[in-house]
């Protein structure tokens, strides 16, 4: 009898640890490379505060911005280790690490930016965000990365005019593919370095939305901006696989919904913020030039054959095709 009362009293005691265990305060540490008033950052502060919202406290995020914990690569890494739980990327630098990132990023893939949504909203989005698990990453939502379009010191109008362009690409074999099928000289570099990058004529050109574009300060430097509108690659957020397996199953769905839901906060965001910053590049003596997209499409054939490869990235090509 006192064996099976002191068995009786060792469970309960284990019983008090595991509650008080999921009772144990948990903060996320997650970084981006972009400053606190960007959209993206305030996504995630905005998940934070959903997630402590309905915990009472107990789960909360606290975001380094600026690239205070390093660049994407970098910070790519620490979440891998578990050294960080959490980040926000553009999609692109994943495409090494797991290949069928590669399609949301691929050239002209999505016809606008609702088309975009429908796709990453559904089968297709949800199927890319778990790529990465076998690699460390478990993948949460996309966050808005508007159109990716070429700007440099004079209009890009033609396949001509990107013929021997040095341009900044993002660290990734897709990006270098895509300029090589443009003509262009493709120059992969961090984000940090473009603006000397441009200024010192290192290179001639670089690629990117109408936010970066301005907020960067690239503007300045390279004062035009073409409208190829080639990529629409998603941000997306990222937590360590290794952390999620810490985390108790309801943890779990608790952190993936305030994900889900912080998505259209950042969706409205990022539209005030382009609003924001064409008015910002054009008081500053910035021009938008439009482009026939057709010759630039028409070029990406072989980037298509080259790193659509896979039965998986073949059939989610089809469904975000197919996607009306």
């Amino acid at each position: 009898m006192m064996r099976v009362s002191k068995i009786v009293a060792a469970l309960l005691t284990v019983g008090c640890m595991g509650t008080a265990m999921a009772q144990q305060k948990i903060e996320l540490r997650a970084s981006d490379i972009w400053g606190d008033d960007y959209p993206t950052v305030k996504a995630l502060r905005h998940m934070g505060e959903l997630l402590s919202e309905r915990t009472k406290g107990r789960l909360s995020i606290k975001v380094y911005s600026n690239g205070s914990l390093g660049n994407e690569k970098e910070v790519l890494e620490q979440v891998k280790i578990g050294a960080l739980d959490m980040v926000r990327v553009n999609i692109s630098p994943l495409n090494n690490i797991c290949p069928d990132t590669m399609v949301p990023a691929l050239p002209f893939l999505f016809r606008s930016i609702d088309h975009m949504h429908k796709a990453l909203d559904g089968a297709p989005g949800e199927k890319i965000l778990t790529a990465c698990e076998s690699q460390g990453y478990v993948g949460l939502a996309y966050y808005d990365s508007g159109a990716r379009s070429i700007y440099a010191k004079k209009p890009i109008k033609s396949l001509a005019d990107t013929k021997g362009l040095k341009l900044r690409v993002q660290q990734s074999d897709l990006w270098v593919a895509v300029a090589q099928a443009m003509g262009a000289n493709p120059t992969p570099m961090a984000m940090g370095e473009v603006y000397t990058a441009l200024r010192t004529g290192l290179i001639d050109a670089a690629e990117n939305n109408i936010p970066s574009w301005e907020s960067g300060k690239h503007f300045e430097v390279a004062k035009i901006f073409s409208k190829t509108e080639h990529s629409m690659a998603p941000e997306v957020v990222l937590i360590s696989k290794r952390v999620w397996d810490k985390l108790s199953p309801e943890d779990q769905k608790l952190v993936k919904q305030a994900a889900k839901d912080s998505v259209p906060y950042n969706r409205k965001l990022w539209a005030e913020r382009e609003e924001a910053s064409l008015k910002i590049v054009t008081a500053g003596g910035g021009t938008i030039v439009e482009v026939d997209k057709k010759p630039f499409q028409d070029a990406m054939k072989p980037v298509y054959d080259k790193f659509v490869t896979s039965d998986s990235q073949k059939a989610l090509v089809k469904a975000i095709q197919d996607i009306k």
